[in-house]
Order: structure tokens, then C-alpha cells, then sequence
């Protein structure tokens, strides 16, 4: 394993920059005191936890793939694969200029905390930062781990992300930019050789991202027309027309991003061109409409509805009220987000 790889399995990638500005590496690794963490301005609980860790590797284990200049070993199952990602790349505003008017060192300070504030905003939305580039951000959404809304979780991410860079500590106010973009690519190739080499991901969607980050103003959001037809409702945007951009064959259409939406619920906010027709669930509807029927002769009744995310219980649920639709019946629900699952049912 690289250096880098391992900063990252501790949830410490962001420190990568700040070991290879010092020349530390897998040789003097284990050589590492507190009070050399401390002056690299690394703050006590990641101390702790790269102590334990250095600790942990012991006098003779060598586990970083750079003390032997190779990389390690690629296995059956790390070959690449196609899945459809949703990437964003964000930067940080005038960080050029930033430069010329504050010492180096306060420079260093300013990324680090703008780097900390992007690892904790993208992994509270179940992102991976991919790299980091100076002052800029690539964030994968949908790999390693996919989930059903990567693409929602990434633009509340790019929402969030620009009001935490501006609430940052600075002596100039922070400003940060967004570019997403959503499509099919290919991920898990090896890119690069040496300390170099690293999975990347490879396909037009990446570029796109990029491209839209750098069209964009200051704490602005923009969205390519791919992810924007998966958000249906969940947000208010601002159409900003079709924009060449380079190396992008085709004009693309583009949105800003302006805040969330509040909605009732989620699956109605996804589906505002309508339903359509329910198949192959005629069993399980009968079944509700049963139950149903049941409670309405005074017997009282529950039903646990479950399964995987999209496997359709929102679309079942929005069947059985069509049927009740000329019923006098009362609807009660408790809006969750996916992105906040340890949040708790009230008590009333």
C-alpha cells in the first residue's frame, strides 16, 4: 500500500499534501512523534489516531508500496468496471491572487482547512474524495460505494460545501466554485506508475465536470443537463442555456443550483412529469387493499412495507392511493432524507 492509500484507509488522505511538502515517506514514517505531527499542524484526534496507527505497523512490517518503489499486486477483483458516476470538481476562489498577498505557511493553513472542510462535507453525503489538486477537488459519487440518489447527494454536497468554505477562518473571505456532472465511465484502472499510480476513472463525464467548475462564479453550483434529469423537484435551479466548453464536442446545457426545495416527499418530487402504470404488483396491492377493507370495518391493522431502495415501495404505496382516492381516509408521514438516516422517529 502507498502512502497515500494508507492516509486514506484511516480517513486521513487529507494530510497527504502536507507529508509530501515535508519529505516525510514510508522511511521515516515510524520515526513520526506527536510533536512532530503537532508542528505539521495536524490537529489531537488525528494525532491519536496516526500514532495508533504508525504504532500498529511495528518495527519490521512494511505495508507502504513505495518503501519498494512497486505498487501493490492487482487482484482478480480489482479489474475495472462500468457504472454510471456523478462527479464534481470544486476549487477554491482566488487562491492565485491569496498567495501573493499571505506568507506561505498561512497559505498552507488556509488549503488545509479548506481541504479538511471538503473531506467532511462530501463524506457526510457518502462521497469519496478522489484527489486533491493544490486549491481544487475531484469527488466521485456512486463509486466506490453507489447508492440509489448520487446524484442528489452530490449537489447537496456542492450546496453545503460552498457556505462551509465561506464560513471558514480566513484574513480574505473564501469563495469556492462547483462543477457536476453525471454519466457511464470506466473505474478501477491503474493510472500512472510508481508513487504515481492510481485508480482513475476514465470517461467523458470526469472532463465535463471540470469544464463546468470552471464556467462557473463564485459559490455557484452548475449542473450538467444529465444530472439535472435526475433531481426532478428536490431543488430550485436557474436554467443557464447551452454553453460551449472546451473539449466538450457538443454545446451543454446547463443549470445552476440554487437550494433545496421543501417538498412533502421525495418520490412526488422525482416523479413531477407523473406516474406511470404499476406492473406486476397486482398481488401486493390486493393485499394492502385487503388490510385496508379490514380496518375500515373497524378491525385495526398494520403493514410493514420493506425491500431494497428503487425496488418500488413509494410506487406501490402511490397505487393503493389511487384506489383510495374517492374514500374518506387520513394520510400521515414523516419525511426522512436518505442522507440523514440516523435521524429518529417522533415520539408522538
Amino acid at each position: 500500500m502507498k502512502l497515500g492509500e494508507w492516509l486514506r484507509s484511516l480517513g486521513l488522505e487529507r494530510y497527504e499534501a502536507t507529508f509530501r511538502e515535508n519529505a516525510i515517506d514510508a522511511d521515516v514514517l515510524r520515526d513520526l512523534t506527536e510533536e512532530h505531527l503537532r508542528e505539521l499542524g495536524v490537529p489531537m484526534g488525528a494525532r491519536l489516531k496516526l500514532l495508533k496507527a504508525i504504532s500498529a505497523l511495528g518495527s519490521d512490517a512494511a505495508p507502504i508500496g513505495s518503501i519498494a518503489g512497486t505498487a501493490p499486486p492487482i487482484s482478480q477483483a480489482e479489474t475495472a468496471e462500468r457504472r454510471q458516476v456523478t462527479v464534481m470538481f470544486c476549487d477554491l476562489v482566488g487562491s492565485t491572487a491569496l498567495s501573493a498577498r499571505i506568507d506561505p505557511e498561512d497559505l498552507r493553513e488556509v488549503i488545509s482547512a479548506y481541504q479538511q472542510c471538503v473531506t467532511d462535507t462530501v463524506q457526510s453525503f457518502g462521497g469519496f474524495v478522489a484527489k486533491y489538486m493544490g486549491d481544487g477537488a475531484l469527488v466521485y459519487f456512486g463509486y466506490p460505494q453507489a447508492h440509489e440518489d448520487d446524484a442528489e447527494r452530490a449537489v447537496r454536497a456542492g450546496l453545503e460545501l460552498i457556505g462551509a468554505v465561506t464560513g471558514l477562518k480566513s484574513d480574505a473571505p473564501l469563495q469556492s466554485r462547483v462543477g457536476i456532472a453525471t454519466g457511464l465511465v470506466v473505474v478501477g484502472d491503474l493510472i500512472g506508475s510508481g508513487e504515481a499510480r492510481e485508480r482513475g476513472i476514465v470517461g467523458e463525464t470526469p472532463n465535463l465536470a471540470a469544464r463546468l467548475q470552471g464556467v462557473a462564479e463564485p459559490n455557484q453550483v452548475i449542473i450538467a443537463e444529465s444530472t439535472r434529469k435526475l433531481l426532478g423537484n428536490l431543488f430550485e435551479f436557474a436554467d443557464l442555456g447551452s454553453k460551449d466548453l472546451k473539449g466538450i464536442v457538443s454545446p451543454t446545457r446547463t443549470w445552476a443550483a440554487l437550494r433545496t426545495r421543501s417538498i412533502e416527499s421525495r418520490f412526488e418530487a422525482l416523479h413531477e412529469s407523473g406516474l406511470t402504470e404499476l406492473v406486476g404488483r397486482e398481488e401486493e396491492l390486493e393485499l394492502l387493499t385487503r388490510r385496508w377493507t379490514q380496518a375500515k370495518s373497524g378491525e385495526g391493522q398494520v403493514v410493514l412495507l420493506s425491500g431494497e431502495p428503487g425496488i418500488g415501495k413509494s410506487r406501490l404505496i402511490a397505487g393503493l392511493l389511487e384506489r383510495l382516492a374517492s374514500e374518506p381516509h387520513a394520510r400521515l408521514r414523516y419525511f426522512c432524507s436518505p442522507q440523514h438516516t440516523e435521524r429518529t422517529l417522533p415520539n408522538h
